[in-house]
């Protein structure tokens, strides 16, 4: 799959956004959570499913690189997880937006999308990290100060950031769709007239 200059723009600017919001991280997780989960949806629906792949799998790396996290750095196989965490939500959303029947508004597809991949996010998350990595591979002086609040962190805080997230980016997308169709439209056009212009 051929990636264009336009697809590498936007998920740049995505990936600025996301960078910038992680230095919010340790002030508050639903300041940053919702901004990502955001530009991770957006990327799916203005720049294609695999560049939304990509912002999945450089947001935590950059997260941990911009962050520190100690309990990263204790068990760096968080890294990989919250990876597969971001990429469900990827997934779904693709999936309802742009593969199921026509026959169901876009819009309706697209909200059924981000609840959907939301709360699958949420679920995965917290099998794989809440209720197995921590409990199994978090040293016990951190398992002993942290572990709750850590698994109420992977689990029920990533579905509430993952839904306010995609409320973010409906409200976003509603106008920029609408941006994004005129300026199609309107290079279309310009197009044609250039070919007309050359045939005359």
């Amino acid at each position: 799959m051929k990636i264009t200059t336009k697809q590498i723009a936007i998920t740049g600017i995505l990936l600025a956004i996301c960078i910038v919001s992680q230095f919010f991280k340790n002030l508050s997780v639903f300041i940053t959570g919702p901004i990502i989960n955001a530009c991770l949806i957006i990327a799916v629906l203005t720049a294609g499913f695999a560049c939304g792949i990509i912002l999945s799998i450089i947001t935590p790396v950059t997260a941990f690189i911009i962050t520190g996290s100690p309990v990263m750095s204790a068990v760096p196989a968080l890294i990989p997880l919250v990876m597969l965490g971001n990429v469900v939500l990827v997934v779904f959303v693709w999936l309802f937006y742009k593969k199921i029947s026509n026959n169901i508004n876009k819009d309706v597809r697209l909200c059924l999308g981000m609840v959907v991949g939301s709360v699958i996010k949420a679920v995965v998350m917290g099998l794989t990290i809440s209720l197995w990595l921590l409990p199994t591979f978090l040293p016990q002086p951190m398992q002993e100060k942290m572990l709750p609040a850590l698994q109420a962190q992977f689990s029920t805080v990533q579905l509430i950031t993952a839904l306010i997230g995609s409320a973010l980016a409906f409200v976003i997308w509603i106008p920029l769709r609408k941006y994004l169709s005129a300026t199609d439209d309107g290079s279309g056009r310009k197009d044609n007239q250039d070919s007309d212009s050359k045939v005359i």
